[in-house]
């Protein structure tokens, strides 16, 4: 402890805030402070340690290789502590809280629609749901639970596939009359050619941005370019898209609600595998989490 002093902690969290975002501004929004307040945080830190962490440019910030492996070590060991203090909160008779971590797409298309029924059944549980980036994070234990979509098969000390999934081309009434062949037969190279692709551009971290294109153009034998269209970071997007008559979406079958029966979106074709599915993810075991892990499986059976 000699090298860490008592006055590079509050900095040390104001750092590890920073890490995340690409300009000093929304940084400082995000944690409700000034510009400046963060700014002489970080350069009192800087010279404290005696090494740059910050490279500032015109367009924002970014990290320098020192800043890059500090802020790893310092992210992750903050989530540690934070992870601990919540487990003994737990013990200490506090209301029982659960930290769920998910994917916008499966919180606001799967999950949120149904918590109405969770609380019914458990009204003193408090689920915090934490859906801010496209992907999750499963290597941290920033969380109690997580559920996060992943490709067959997933390998991870504690998940477990907990619904898998299906693929389906989708778009509204209007962009299928003005493309009569698709109702008849699955076209040639070149009436692909002339539909929009609607893409997600990362079902999973390092995945090929056209990836289930490909992979549904292959399944069905079909020339398409895959690499054509528009590309977006969240699946939901892509499907909103669809249902405003932009182009196809590869929509996922867990992530559509109601939208088929109501005709907002509609498909000539049927689902196929997607060879990936929704994964639960584990980094605590009390009766709140055992509680909420058996209401899922319930609602995933009901609507399987």
């Amino acid at each position: 402890m000699q090298t860490l002093k008592s006055q590079h902690l509050g900095a040390l969290y104001t750092f590890s805030e920073v890490g995340r975002h690409s300009t000093l501004t929304s940084a400082a929004k995000a944690m409700h402070l000034t510009t400046g307040a963060v700014s002489q945080q970080l350069l009192q830190l800087e010279q404290q340690l005696g090494f740059t962490l910050l490279e500032r440019h015109s367009r924002g910030i970014r990290l320098t290789e020192k800043g890059k492996q500090l802020h790893q070590n310092v992210s992750f060991h903050l989530a540690e502590i934070d992870a601990e203090i919540a487990s003994l909160q737990r013990n200490t008779g506090k209301k029982q809280e659960i930290r769920l971590k998910l994917t916008p797409s499966f919180a606001f298309k799967w999950l949120v629609p149904k918590l109405e029924s969770f609380h019914d059944f458990y009204p003193d549980i408090q689920v915090q749901i934490y859906a801010e980036g496209a992907l999750v994070n499963a290597d941290t234990r920033d969380f109690d639970l997580a559920i996060d979509y992943r490709p067959h098969p997933f390998k991870h000390p504690n998940a477990e596939l907990l619904l898998d999934e299906y693929l389906l081309p989708v778009m509204n009434s209007r962009y299928l009359e003005r493309h009569q062949w698709l109702q008849n037969e699955a076209g040639n190279a070149q009436h692909w050619r002339g539909i929009t692709l609607l893409h997600d551009a990362m079902p999973w971290e390092k995945a090929d941005k056209d990836l289930e294109w490909r992979n549904w153009a292959k399944a069905m034998q079909l020339s398409v370019p895959t690499e054509s269209g528009h590309f977006f970071n969240r699946t939901d997007m892509a499907m909103s898209a669809a249902e405003a008559g932009v182009g196809i979406a590869m929509a996922r079958m867990a992530l559509i609600d109601n939208e088929l029966e109501t005709g907002r979106l509609v498909s000539p074709f049927s689902p196929i595998k997607a060879n990936a599915g929704y994964y639960l993810i584990s980094n605590m075991q009390d009766e709140s989490t055992e509680s909420f892990v058996s209401w899922l499986k319930g609602m995933i059976a009901r609507v399987c």
